[in-house]
C-alpha cells in the first residue's frame, strides 16, 4: 500500500470511528468522564453574569424592588451581586483548571497507547512496504496522524460539553428574561450555525493533501540530512532549497484554498448574529415601551445573546476541528488495518537448523508486474557449502539472496530448506537461522556492545569477547577509552567503514546462525580495511552454509562453487577451474575483465 494515496474513506463513519477509538479511551474512561462532567459547570457558569444583570439593573440602578414570579425580595441584594460574580468566576476558574488537567492527561495517555500499537504495526511490515513509502510519509502517518486523531478527541468532546452547556445556560437566561425574544435569538443563531455543515468534504480533501505534502517536506529534510555529503560534493544546496520551497508553496496554496472556501464562515455568522441582535434591540425596546419587559431584563437578554455568540462560534470551530480529527482517525485506522504481505502461514512450523541444504526450485521474481528480475532459477546448495554469486550489475544477485530470509517472496517456484518451502516455516525461526552482512550495514545509536548484542541479546560476556576477537575488533577496541561501551552515534557515524563492517560481522558471529548471507560486504572498503574485514568474514563463514556476493577474487576462487547470474538467469555453475575451462564462458569473460587485475597484484 502506498500511504500517499490514502483517501480516509471512513472519515464520515462517526460511530465506527468512535467504536474503534473507544478501545484506547476505555482504560482512562473514569478520568475522561470526570473531565467532561467538570466541563458542565464551566459552561453553566457562563450565564451567571448575564443572569445577575437583570436584578442589578432593576434593583440597584432603577431602584425597583426585586420581583421573582410574583414574589418580592424583602432585602436589597444589589450590593452583594458584584461579590457573587467574583465568587462564581473563582469557582469557574477552578473547574477550568481541573478540566484542562484531566483532558490533557487523558489525551496524552490515549495518544501514547495509539502510537505504541501503530509502531508495533510498523515494525511488522515487510520490506516492500518500506520500498513503496518514503520516510517522510511514514513519519507523518505514524507520528503526526496519531497526534491529530487521539490528542484532540477528548479536548474537542470536552469543548462540545462546555460550549453546549454554556449555550443552554445562556438560552435559559434569555428565556427567563423574555421568551418572545429568546425564540428570535435562538432561530438567528441556528441560521448562523448552518455554514459549518457545508465544509465537511472540503476539510477531508485538504487534510489528506496536507498530510501528503507534510510527508514530502519531511522526506526532503531526511534526504538533506543523510545525503549531506553528496549534496556538498555535487553542489546540490540550491536544488534541495528549491524542492523545499516548492513544497512550502504547495502547503501555503492548499491552506489558502481552504481559507478561501471556509474563511467566509466567521464573517457570515457574525453578520447573521448582528442582524439578530439589531432586531432584538428594536423588538425589545418596543416590549419595554409597552411595559411587557423591564430595562434590566432587556440588558440581561442582550448580554446573554452576545455571550451566546462565543459558544456557538466555538461550537462551530469545534465541529470543524472534530471533522479534521475524524479524517486523521480514518487514516490511523487504515494503518491498523494494514497487513504485511509476508507473514506466517496458518500451520507454520519451526526451523531447527539446516540438515541437508537449500534449494531454489524454478524461482521467478519481479518487483514490478511483468518486469521479471529472476527467471526460472534452479539451484541446490548443500549444507556447509560456500557458493559465490557473480554476474552483471543489476542481474539479480542481491534479489536472489534476499529471498532466503523472505525479505520478499517468490512470484512462482519455491525456496526450500531441507526440502520444505521456507513459507511453511515461521518467520522468526527462519530468520534466526540466517545471519546477513550487507554492503552498508546499519548500526543503531548506542554502544558498540549494544550493537553486537543485537545478534543475540542473551549472549554472555565471554561470547561477546569471542565475537570481537573473531571479527578482528580487539585492537581497535583497546585503543578506545570506553572500549565496548563506546557510543557510536546515529548510524555509527563515528566509526570508519571498515570498523562498521567488523561490528556488523561481530553481530552476525554472535548470532551463530547456520546460514550466512554476505552481500557485497567488502566492496565499499579500501584495500587495507578490506583485508582485515575479509579475515573476519573467513571466521564467520566456518562450518556454515554461505551465500556470498563479492568482488574479491580470493573469496570467489575459494568458494566451493560459483553461480553466474546474468539478466535474471542462472547461466553457469561450477568451481573456478570448471568455469574457466568453458570456452567463451561468461564467468571466464567476467574474470578476464574484472578479476585478472586483482590476481596480478596478488589479491
Amino acid at each position: 500500500m502506498k500511504l500517499k494515496d490514502t483517501q480516509a474513506q471512513n472519515a464520515f463513519r462517526y460511530s465506527w470511528l468512535m467504536s474503534r477509538i473507544y478501545k484506547y479511551i476505555h482504560p482512562y474512561l473514569g478520568r475522561a468522564i470526570l473531565g467532561i462532567l467538570v466541563a458542565i459547570p464551566v459552561g453553566l457558569l457562563d450565564g451567571v453574569v448575564a443572569l445577575a444583570l437583570k436584578p442589578y439593573i432593576d434593583n440597584v440602578v432603577n431602584k425597583a424592588p426585586l420581583v421573582i414570579h410574583g414574589w418580592t425580595c424583602p432585602i436589597d441584594i444589589g450590593p452583594f451581586i458584584p461579590f457573587a460574580i467574583i465568587l462564581f468566576a473563582g469557582i469557574q476558574g477552578l473547574f477550568k483548571y481541573l478540566n484542562a488537567y484531566l483532558t490533557t492527561w487523558v489525551s496524552q495517555k490515549i495518544t501514547i497507547a495509539v502510537k505504541k500499537d501503530l509502531f508495533k504495526r510498523l515494525v511488522q511490515m515487510d520490506t516492500k512496504f518500506y520500498d513503496d513509502n518514503s520516510s517522510g510519509i511514514v513519519l507523518t502517518r505514524f507520528l503526526s496522524d496519531p497526534d491529530a486523531a487521539s490528542n484532540g478527541i477528548v479536548q474537542n468532546i470536552k469543548d462540545l460539553f462546555t460550549n453546549g452547556f454554556g449555550a443552554l445556560a445562556l438560552i435559559g437566561v434569555m428565556l427567563y428574561s423574555s421568551w418572545r425574544l429568546a425564540i428570535v435569538g435562538v432561530v438567528v443563531l441556528c441560521i448562523a450555525f448552518l455554514p459549518v455543515l457545508m465544509i465537511r468534504k472540503r476539510i477531508k480533501r485538504v487534510s489528506n493533501d496536507t498530510m501528503v505534502i507534510g510527508g514530502n517536506i519531511t522526506t526532503n529534510f531526511n534526504e538533506t540530512y543523510h545525503g549531506n555529503r553528496v549534496m556538498t560534493a555535487y553542489s546540490l544546496q540550491e536544488r534541495q532549497s528549491t524542492l523545499f520551497n516548492e513544497k512550502l508553496k504547495e502547503s501555503f496554496d492548499l491552506s489558502m484554498s481552504l481559507t478561501k472556501r471556509v474563511g467566509w464562515m466567521s464573517p457570515l455568522m457574525y453578520l447573521i448574529a448582528s442582524c439578530g441582535i439589531a432586531f432584538v434591540l428594536w423588538y425589545g425596546t418596543n416590549l419595554i415601551t409597552s411595559g411587557m419587559m423591564t430595562m434590566g431584563a432587556l440588558t440581561s437578554f442582550v448580554t446573554s445573546l452576545l455571550l451566546l455568540y462565543k459558544p456557538i462560534k466555538s461550537f462551530g470551530n469545534t465541529l470543524t476541528g472534530l471533522q479534521t480529527i475524524f479524517v486523521a482517525m480514518g487514516r490511523v485506522f487504515e494503518l491498523f488495518d494494514l497487513e504485511p504481505e509476508i507473514k506466517d502461514a496458518v500451520d507454520a512450523q519451526e526451523l531447527l537448523g539446516v540438515k541437508s541444504g537449500i534449494t531454489f526450485r524454478d524461482v521467478c521474481f519481479e518487483y514490478v508486474e511483468d518486469q521479471p528480475v529472476l527467471k526460472h532459477i534452479n539451484l541446490n546448495v548443500n549444507k556447509n557449502e560456500t557458493i559465490a554469486i557473480v554476474g552483471n550489475s543489476g542481474g539479480g544477485k542481491t534479489t536472489l539472496v534476499n529471498l532466503i530470509p523472505r525479505f520478499y517472496d517468490v512470484k512462482s517456484g519455491s525456496v526450500e530448506i531441507d526440502g520444505v518451502d521456507i513459507r511453511k516455516y515461521t518467520l522468526e525461526s527462519l530468520r534466526s537461522n540466517i545471519a546477513v552482512v550487507f554492503q552498508d550495514n546499519f548500526l543503531f545509536s548506542g554502544t558498540i556492545k549494544e550493537n553486537i548484542l543485537l545478534g543475540n541479546k542473551n549472549a554472555t560476556e565471554e561470547e561477546v569477547l569471542k565475537a570481537v576477537e573473531l571479527a578482528h575488533l580487539t585492537e581497535f577496541l583497546n585503543s578506545l577509552p570506553d572500549g565496548l561501551n563506546t557510543e557510536i552515534g546515529e548510524r555509527g557515524t563515528s566509526l570508519s567503514g571498515g570498523q562498521r563492517q567488523r561490528v556488523a560481522i561481530a553481530r552476525a558471529l554472535i548470532k551463530s546462525s547456520p546460514i550466512v548471507v554476505l552481500d557485497e560486504a567488502t566492496s565499499a572498503l579500501d584495500n587495507q580495511s578490506e583485508e582485515i574485514v575479509q579475515k573476519a568474514l573467513d571466521n564467520l563463514m566456518q562450518n556454515k552454509t554461505v551465500f556470498v556476493i563479492a568482488h574479491r577474487l580470493s573469496t570467489i576462487k575459494n568458494a566451493d562453487r560459483i553461480a553466474v547470474i546474468n539478466d535474471g538467469e542462472l547461466v553457469e555453475l561450477g568451481t573456478h577451474e570448471e568455469l574457466m575451462n568453458i570456452e567463451d564462458g561468461q564467468y571466464k569473460h567476467l574474470y578476464e575483465m574484472q578479476f585478472r587485475k586483482q590476481d596480478i597484484v596478488g589479491v
